[in-house]
């Protein structure tokens, strides 16, 4: 009986130790780590909006966080195989994308602008402030956008001609060389592909949507959803993750689009 007692008690403890370690494991956080601000690598540490976004949550939940750096469209795979605990990736909240995990309450919107051929722009008389409508009324523009994500979801959805490039450098190659006419994007991709070759391309601001950000975790995982989601509600509170965030990357968000802040990405 004392042998029994024994196994039981020690039982008892493997499996009250097994449950504090998972309250206080790593919280593995999967992003692309090719997107600046939002996500990039300097000196190979993980750094960007993201990065902090997710710093935070860590912080909310009490918990290690480990960036794992996925490509985008290996993201989801990635979480549901279980190699990763949730997406922080500037993933926009989608259809088809519900789907296959569950995304939290939106805490970025997106919008999303267009980069066009500086030949198509000048034939078109195209320029920044260009409305979307008068984009959509030129009927041969040849749109190209990344497979999977809604660069090229947007534009096929409104009945447009859409080439599909396999990442974001081919895309704007695309453009550039004027194989292409029309990328739509989030701004910071846009920005950045008409700064890299500013003699061949043009930004048009007015956004085509407002695309809803989230954190995605597997479907059922109702624990960690509702944790991210009351992290979300109190991103906005004096001292929270917004004015943190604000404090930080404002003058960095200034500098590269010019004429908005991180408040650009927080008011839908």
């Amino acid at each position: 009986m004392k042998k029994i007692a024994l196994f039981a008690l020690t039982m008892i403890a493997v499996f009250t130790l097994a449950a504090c370690g998972r309250d206080n494991d790593v919280l593995r956080v999967g992003m692309d780590l090719s997107y600046p601000p939002f996500e990039t690598q300097e000196d190979g540490e993980a750094v960007g909006i993201s990065v902090d976004v997710a710093e935070l949550l860590g912080e909310y939940l009490d918990r290690e966080v480990e960036i794992v750096n996925t490509s985008f469209r290996s993201l989801i795979p990635s979480l549901n195989s279980g190699e990763i605990d949730i997406i922080i990736a500037s993933m926009s909240i989608t259809e088809d994308r519900l789907q296959s995990v569950d995304f939290t309450d939106p805490y970025f919107y997106f919008k999303i602008i267009s980069l066009v051929n500086q030949d198509f722009a000048t034939m078109h008389d195209i320029d920044e402030d260009t409305t979307t409508e008068e984009l959509l009324a030129i009927e041969e523009a040849q749109y190209v956008g990344i497979a999977s994500q809604v660069s090229a979801q947007i534009p096929r959805d409104l009945g447009k001609d859409v080439f599909e490039a396999t990442d974001l450098n081919s895309a704007v190659t695309e453009i550039t060389q004027g194989t292409a006419d029309i990328l739509l994007m989030s701004s910071f991709p846009v920005t950045n592909g008409h700064r890299a070759n500013p003699n061949s391309t043009v930004v048009v601001w007015d956004p085509f949507q407002s695309s809803p950000i989230g954190m995605a975790v597997a479907k059922g995982n109702d624990e960690l959803l509702e944790q991210a989601n009351a992290f979300i509600d109190s991103m906005d509170e004096p001292g929270g993750a917004y004015e943190v965030l604000k404090e930080k990357w404002d003058p960095e968000i200034e500098s590269l689009l010019e004429r908005y802040d991180l408040d650009f990405f927080i008011n839908e």
